[in-house]
């Protein structure tokens, strides 16, 4: 894989069920209210929509989202992403016991000069910088269900 690709997987565990995860997930205009490294959320359109991101490095992505599959009964969303990064990103909810398992995953490649230039000796850094959003993310949402 070129130095410039990234491919991302994470897995939460949540109690709250499926479908009250699977309906916080798509409504992404909501993550600022719980995910905190997401700086900005809004629509431009029934399906498109334009994210800025910033976790612990010293640098913001602004992200572009369009949506490909959304489907409640399998527990999927999936976006093709551009702007800063371009690629996709999925998420697939899943009953697991009691809760709901949530998988993330995420295919791109850096698209925004600096970052290129830095993709290759930033790697464990980005890598990083992606798990404690992740992390964030998973303790956010699981804040933002328990409260609604």
């Amino acid at each position: 894989m070129e130095g410039t690709h990234y491919r991302f997987r994470s897995r939460w565990r949540l109690s709250a069920p499926p479908a009250a995860v699977y309906r916080a997930l798509e409504r992404v205009e909501d993550y600022p209210r719980w995910w905190r490294q997401v700086r900005a959320a809004h629509r431009t359109g029934a399906a498109t929509g334009v994210l800025r991101v910033r976790s612990v490095l010293p640098f913001e992505l602004t992200l572009t989202v369009r949506e490909v599959r959304r489907d409640p009964a399998a527990g999927i969303l999936h976006g093709a992403l551009g702007g800063d990064l371009e690629g996709w990103a999925r998420w697939t909810v899943a009953a697991h016991g009691s809760g709901t398992l949530v998988r993330y995953e995420q295919q791109v490649r850096v698209r925004a000069p600096l970052l290129r230039r830095l993709a290759v000796p930033g790697r464990p850094f980005f890598r990083l910088n992606h798990r404690l959003m992740m992390r964030s993310g998973r303790r956010g949402l699981r804040s933002w269900l328990a409260a609604v």
